[in-house]
């Protein structure tokens, strides 16, 4: 399997310990690359560290001791966990618990990521929860003041008394989190009718075809869905026609109404409040929507 090899060169410049992380692609060890993932981050416990390389993509399941606030630019990236899989638009950032299993996916190499890693500050209740939240105008100028930072930062230096600034505003701002969230199961048989309507999201689908065609009751396929995804049949469909046509608007050149098609609705309109109703914007808003420029997020590197 081609997986990411982490070389580290530490360069100490007063306080600021800089990582030069560079991607190597060599067939290695899961445990290995997981290990030296943890290592990067963890090694030096009191330090908020910033990365900028993609270095989490496919890899396994695993957790940092600190939390990680990931944000997202240029595509749609896929955060899975023990319990369901989170889908985070361009321009949106998660944060993620400390200790919280999770592993990083996406299919797109227009994608850029940041990753910041705080230490324990023995924060509660924002910090405590998994989420979902958009960019605001102010956290996207902070981000860009500092687009040239990497590394480990030592509390003392003002750029850690900055980012710990950045990471209490996101507690203070109070934005709706961005809902798209699909439960998962270990359940072969759901997985299975669930990849089936995946491939058919442009059809009339419902529940009495669906257990018809999957050999199943109304009432079995129904109790199937409640007790292994805790949600209804014609929610779980709702969540995959938008979460389709999330990936459409950002991936293809098709009009509003041709996607409102493709992924099974009638009816422009509906396809409108359904879409708002999961991720707190119209589609056109969603494709409007300012984007970060790739080049100037990514940092100036000396040879």
């Amino acid at each position: 399997m081609m997986l990411l090899y982490l070389l580290g060169k530490t360069i100490h410049a007063g306080k600021v310990s800089f990582y030069i992380i560079s991607l190597i692609f060599v067939i290695f060890g899961h445990m290995e690359v997981l290990n030296q993932l943890i290592n990067a981050v963890d090694q030096n416990p009191e330090t908020i560290l910033v990365m900028r390389q993609q270095t989490e993509q496919r890899l396994p399941s695993h957790q940092h001791d600190k939390a990680q606030l990931l944000l997202v630019y240029g595509g749609i990236a896929y955060l899975q966990t023990n319990e369901r899989d989170f889908y985070i638009p361009s321009n949106h950032y998660i944060w993620i618990p400390k200790n919280y299993p999770h592993n990083l996916m996406f299919n797109t190499q227009d994608l850029y990521i940041i990753n910041i890693y705080f230490p324990d500050g023995r924060s509660s209740g924002f910090y405590d929860e998994l989420g979902i939240y958009p960019v605001s105008k102010l956290l996207s100028e902070m981000l860009a003041f500092s687009e040239t930072w990497q590394g480990d930062y030592y509390q003392g230096s003002w750029e850690f008394e900055f980012m710990t600034t950045l990471k209490k505003l996101l507690s203070k701002e109070n934005l709706k989190k961005f809902s798209i969230q699909l439960p998962t199961t270990d359940d072969q048989r759901l997985n299975a009718i669930i990849d089936n309507l995946r491939n058919r999201l442009n059809e009339n689908l419902s529940l009495e075809e669906t257990a018809k065609l999957s050999g199943m009751s109304v009432r079995s396929l129904t109790r199937l869905f409640q007790t292994k995804l805790r949600t209804t049949f014609v929610q779980h469909v709702k969540m995959l026609r938008i979460i389709r046509a999330m990936e459409l608007i950002k991936d293809s050149d098709l009009n509003m109404t041709e996607i409102a098609y493709e992924v099974g609705y009638s009816n422009i309109a509906a396809f409108s409040n359904n879409f708002r109703q999961l991720t707190n914007m119209r589609p056109t808003q969603f494709k409007a929507q300012r984007i970060f420029q790739k080049s100037a997020l990514i940092p100036f590197q000396k040879d």
